[in-house]
């Protein structure tokens, strides 16, 4: 996925899946400023108790990480033990540490090398963007330099998220990328280092356009959509980037959504079968045109964000189709102080469309130069000057 490194560690890559629909903090964050979401008899039925099955009660994961640690054995790994035995592709659990850190990343913070990674036109991977003053910035790796291996590993087969996953590590530690530019290849080595997150950037762009990137639902991240829909010149259009967007917490999505709605649904979803919806806050920016930019590496609360405009006719749809993670998954605090994360339930857009292993197939498809026709459909809807 493009974008910081907001993937987990190697070995827990199908953890959560990066940053996750997290409920828990919806909630809470609902609960602070009065806008729980509310149930809507009308809306879509869950899932099948077929697509739900492949769940595990945090009863029984609680119950097994117990009688683990009453034999002196470890409860953590009891319970990752009972969460791979029970099919929940997305099921994960977290020691301390690893919580916190998945935390800390939700607060905007990361420990990377400051780069993102995509798949070019030749099915390569190259550096997506590096982050001004990361470690890779000072080595003076540029975007568009070819990624061949890290730590000796070649990664041109592997998933991007897996690539990403790879560079995440601990604070200081080393970690040595294969690069490639014009012909040249070389080894770099670098020091992991905890960054803070740019989760979203805004562009003015020289037809009069806004582009809004946004790489990760981080705390604050939807405010700043808002605000940067607000500060955009009258009648220009915003080009919404959200390719490589690996997801976070929803009330950040629902907050980003609600920039360019007057209220209504945003999603709906179910918390073990109980029927339950999403709802923009009214006031949003209903007239400016809105292009969405999209593609494999679009995931969870990103795809609820374009499901959301897309669904409701907000925002033409460019790219190619999104990743596909419509499940929802809440934390649960297990004896030994580790932490359960476990599918109770999936998601669905406004109109009624299941997003988990599906994805969301843009209106307008293009694989490359995808931001390029983007901006020309931008262009088609009056949002340039």
């Amino acid at each position: 996925m493009p974008g910081p490194e907001f993937c987990p560690r190697p070995r827990r890559i199908r953890r959560g899946a990066a940053l996750t629909l997290v409920f828990a903090s919806v909630l809470a964050t609902a609960a602070a400023t009065n806008g729980l979401p509310r149930d809507d008899e009308n809306a879509p039925r869950p899932l099948s108790a077929r697509a739900a099955a492949a769940t595990v009660d945090r009863e029984v994961v609680a119950r097994a990480a117990a009688e683990a640690m009453a034999d002196g054995k470890s409860g953590t790994k009891a319970a990752e033990e009972v969460v791979s035995r029970s099919g929940d592709r997305w099921g994960a659990v977290y020691d301390k540490a690893e919580y916190e850190e998945f935390e800390q990343s939700l607060d905007g913070e990361y420990t990377g090398v400051g780069l993102g990674a995509r798949r070019d036109g030749d099915g390569h991977v190259e550096v997506a963007r590096v982050q001004p003053g990361g470690p890779a910035d000072k080595a003076g790796i540029r975007a568009g330099d070819r990624l061949g291996t890290i730590d000796g590993l070649p990664i041109d087969k592997r998933p991007v998220t897996e690539v990403v996953a790879l560079l995440r590590g601990d604070d200081r530690t080393k970690v040595v990328l294969g690069l490639e530019r014009d012909g040249r290849k070389w080894a770099e080595t670098l020091l992991r280092a905890t960054l803070a997150t740019e989760a979203v950037t805004v562009r003015n762009l020289d037809d009069g356009a806004v582009m809004i990137k946004v790489a990760s639902f981080t705390k604050g991240s939807g405010a700043q959509v808002r605000d940067a829909v607000r500060d955009a010149p009258a009648g220009a259009g915003v080009l919404l980037d959200l390719r490589g967007n690996a997801g976070g917490l929803v009330a950040e999505a629902v907050t980003a959504a609600s920039a360019f709605l007057d209220g209504g649904l945003v999603a709906t979803y179910d918390i073990r079968g109980e029927q339950r919806a999403l709802y923009a806050t009214p006031g949003g920016d209903t007239d400016r045109p809105v292009v969405a930019l999209v593609d494999g590496g679009t995931m969870s609360a990103a795809e609820l964000v374009t499901g959301a405009l897309q669904d409701r006719g907000r925002a033409i749809t460019v790219g190619s189709r999104t990743f596909g993670k419509g499940s929802v998954q809440m934390p649960s605090r297990l004896p030994d102080g580790s932490v359960a994360e476990l599918t109770v339930g999936h998601y669905r857009t406004p109109a009624g469309h299941s997003v988990d292993g599906r994805g969301i197939t843009p209106d307008l498809a293009a694989s490359e130069r995808a931001e390029e026709r983007a901006r020309t459909v931008l262009s088609g809807l009056g949002g340039t000057s």
